[in-house]
């Protein structure tokens, strides 16, 4: 049973700025690039609480965290952050083109607050492991602030959209709140106040079960404040954005593997070991390999491959039974031929991941990887079939694309 709460965030006053010039992507999406130019825009710019910067002088009285809970403090004494006056759901929606083409999309959800379910309870399910650098991080942030600005991504299934046709009068309403991201995205946000409309859509998302789609992390980080601190208020919810799994707007963007660092690798014996156990066609070019992905084969792994020193880009097709195109590379190929065991992976010791078919492919050219595997996006059903059955996948497996930025809505525990 998922419980959803309304709430009463903090948001940006217009008296802050645009939001162009306050608003980030996911700490785990900003690059030191990217933390630099966020830092220039604006002294309210949210990088400075979700990820700040740290110094050399740093210590236990003065650090990235204390500087995190002082800022926020500051800003909502100035005003530069202001509550909403009632407890409400937020609908939001992101309008988007993929990074490589394939039309303009919308997708829709609405902003609240979930209750925290141990994956036990069958409520809330993982489709990754998580590691603990990250968790800590978070943790002292979140022991530091008491504030959560970036929502989990969750999904629930929905195939008639009732949910969204609760919504769907608030969509034609002119938006709360809009900015577009340094990726063109168009976010826009709308409140939800009305009571009887907030316990409609409660009331409709009781039956559904939830599907981490990205902050495994801070929701694993949240569940373990919530043992620490289990008498604060408001400790037992995270901030959530709720996105119908049958969404047309819904995209996941492939993840290519680049692999380097092996010794004696020879691309040549790669390939006469990869012909023992997969079907092995020869593709001209990087848009050739896209023309057969654009028809679908679900029964079949497909995996292109782009080695050092040969020319072609090969495709790698093999019955995948019940497994993933990702299991059997990770598997049969990383583990199998290459010797690139699991705990490399989630170390990276050999491998590095790169959103762009051309990309992967350049960067083999340019001898930043000994090879690259190419891999279509994860198809959604393949996310819920895994994560629903209570397994999980390999790493870097989904990139839902757009992401949501942080700071749209800001909840504070405890206030």
């Amino acid at each position: 049973m998922a419980r959803i709460f309304p709430f009463r965030p903090y948001r940006y006053s217009p008296e802050a700025g645009r939001l162009e010039d306050l608003l980030t992507q996911p700490y785990d999406k900003i690059t030191p690039e990217m933390q630099a130019r966020y830092l220039e825009l604006s002294p309210y710019n949210l990088v400075r609480i979700e990820l700040g910067p740290r110094f050399a002088g740093d210590d236990e009285g003065n650090n990235v965290y204390t500087r995190a809970a002082a800022h926020l403090r500051e800003w909502i004494e100035r005003g530069v952050l202001v509550r909403e006056p009632e407890p409400a759901l937020f609908a939001c929606s992101q309008e988007f083109d993929l990074p490589e083409g394939g039309g303009r999309f919308v997708r829709r959800g609405f902003i609240g607050l979930g209750a925290l379910e141990d994956y036990e309870a069958g409520v809330v399910f993982r489709h990754e492991q998580t590691l603990a650098a990250p968790k800590q991080d978070r943790m002292e942030l979140l022991e530091h602030t008491r504030a959560v600005c970036g929502p989990i991504f969750m999904l629930y299934p929905d195939p008639e959209g009732r949910v969204e046709a609760e919504l769907e009068q608030t969509f034609a309403q002119p938006a709360l709140a809009e900015v577009q991201d340094e990726y063109g995205v168009v976010h826009r946000l709308w409140r939800v106040a009305a009571p009887e409309r907030i316990a409609a859509i409660q009331e409709l998302m009781r039956e559904k079960r939830l599907l981490i789609a990205d902050g495994h992390h801070r929701y694993e980080t949240a569940l373990a404040f919530l043992r620490r601190h289990p008498d604060l208020p408001g400790a037992d919810k995270a901030l959530m954005t709720f996105v119908n799994l049958y969404s047309p707007g819904l995209k996941i963007l492939a993840t290519h593997r680049l692999v380097g660092g092996l010794e004696g690798f020879d691309a040549e014996r790669l390939l006469q070991r990869l012909r023992e156990g997969f079907r092995v066609r020869e593709m001209g070019s990087a848009d050739r390999l896209r023309a057969v992905w654009s028809e679908r084969a679900w029964e079949k792994a497909r995996i292109g491959v782009k080695a050092a020193g040969l020319a072609p880009i090969f495709l790698l097709e093999a019955e995948r039974g019940e497994r993933l195109a990702l299991e059997i590379l990770h598997q049969d190929i990383l583990e199998g031929l290459l010797g690139i065991t699991e705990s490399a992976v989630r170390e990276e010791k050999y491998i590095r991941y790169v959103r762009g078919l051309e990309a992967a492919v350049g960067a083999v050219e340019r001898g930043e990887a000994q090879v690259a595997f190419l891999l279509e996006p994860v198809a959604i059903e393949d996310v819920a079939r895994v994560a629903f059955s209570g397994g999980v996948m390999p790493q870097k497996s989904t990139d839902f694309y757009p992401k949501l930025l942080s700071g749209m809505t800001i909840y504070v525990l405890g206030d």
